[in-house]
């Protein structure tokens, strides 16, 4: 039985078509000098400008923008970094990273269809900073919002773990101050009762907090609503602590007892106050709050706003430290952190052709997109501020 020509051509052997791989592409990255009051981070570390640099591609930096993290323009110069006094050349970049969000002026001087990476601290951003983007067309990524494979928001439990073992390391130094403190040491000697610490929120910041206090000795007592956390919380610390859920009188009689009251709660839009001011009245004189919450309006009724500069006040006689931004105390180990999480993404994004590929491919880089091209395309921004938003996955596809 002869083929036809038809069933002949079926058997011939066909071409495979694989999907062409985007060329790798280069990156010019600009890092201006942070202006923003009390911020003394910095986004990239001499050794990732390095590891940048040596895989081709550019980092420009404006001059002392690595002093207060302790990185002269030496250390980047010699790291392969670009220096220049000029901070329109560095605005001009297509790619800004940057700690703060940036300023208006500084969104002027950006070239249209940038790329920026960067917080956004939501709660603090005003309507005309999106205006800003828009007009631009800007694309912005938040690092708050960039969430790793597990699901987890690498860059925000970061922070809040050197938050949650920065307030105990604060609290120890508050305890022995000339003027205010009781001159007791932050530990557990033999002969002489442990320092009692009171943590509310089971959270990150509160499990680095226990971590912290229990490492020195002290006795702990943690509160928090979710039964979850505080299950999880006794897990990942493998020592049994005192755990309960916020009920008034149990949470009073821990405060009365305690040297130290650490606030980690969160919350949706503002953190829930747990702590009343008749609660603080009835503490210790001479006991420590160290509210890490303040960021989001505090969880003790008592709390106002300080600043690096003058970090406590005396109110009933308890010493509140509420500083807000606590990462930023130690901007070296802050800067560290945020590089090592950020340089991975940034050779990810140059290996899969550009920003756009990269957010295509990976989701967990996308989630992080808040504006797109101009559009606004975070659901938490859009209700936050009414403004319409679309979705990133549909803009993409």
């Amino acid at each position: 039985m002869s083929l036809t020509p038809f069933t002949k051509q079926q058997l011939l052997p066909q071409e495979e078509k694989l999907e062409i791989r985007p060329a790798r592409s280069s990156l010019l990255i600009g890092i201006p000098k942070e202006t923003c009051f009390q911020e003394r981070r910095i986004c990239l570390t001499p050794d990732a400008v390095s590891s940048l640099v040596s895989h081709g591609h550019r980092v420009v930096l404006e001059t002392g923008a690595g002093l207060t993290s302790s990185y002269s323009d030496r250390e980047y110069s010699d790291a392969g970094a670009e220096i220049t006094a000029d901070t329109r050349k560095v605005f001009s970049c297509p790619m800004i990273l940057k700690v703060e969000p940036a300023t208006i002026d500084e969104i002027q001087m950006m070239q249209d269809e940038s790329v920026v990476i960067s917080a956004i601290q939501l709660k603090t951003r005003k309507m005309s900073y999106f205006e800003a983007l828009q007009k631009k067309k800007i694309t912005a990524l938040a690092f708050e919002y960039i969430k790793d494979h597990d699901g987890s928001y690498p860059a925000v439990k970061s922070l809040s773990e050197i938050a949650g073992t920065a307030s105990i390391l604060i609290a120890s130094e508050l305890m022995i101050n000339n003027q205010h403190g009781k001159g007791l040491l932050f530990g557990n000697i033999t002969g002489v009762a442990p320092t009692e610490v009171v943590i509310l929120g089971a959270g990150t910041v509160g499990e680095f907090a226990a971590t912290a206090a229990l490492g020195l000795g002290a006795s702990v007592k943690v509160f928090d609503n979710s039964i979850t956390k505080l299950r999880r919380l006794q897990h990942h610390l493998a020592h049994r602590v005192f755990t309960s859920t916020i009920q008034p009188k149990a949470l009073l009689k821990a405060l009365r007892r305690c040297d130290v009251a650490i606030g980690a709660m969160r919350g949706k839009d503002r953190c829930p106050v747990v702590v009343t001011e008749t609660m603080v009245e009835h503490m210790k004189g001479g006991a420590v709050i160290v509210d890490v919450s303040i960021d989001t309006g505090g969880c003790f009724e008592t709390s106002e706003v300080t600043s690096h500069e003058r970090p406590t006040f005396v109110k009933h006689n308890v010493v509140h430290y509420c500083v807000p931004n606590i990462p930023s105390r130690y901007s070296k180990t802050a800067s560290i952190s945020i590089s090592n999480i950020i340089t991975p993404y940034l050779l990810q994004i140059a290996d899969d052709g550009g920003l756009e590929h990269a957010i295509r491919n990976d989701f967990g880089l996308r989630n992080g997109v808040y504006c797109y091209h101009g559009v606004l395309t975070n659901k938490a921004v859009g209700d936050w501020f009414n403004l319409p938003y679309q979705d990133i996955n549909l803009l993409v596809t």
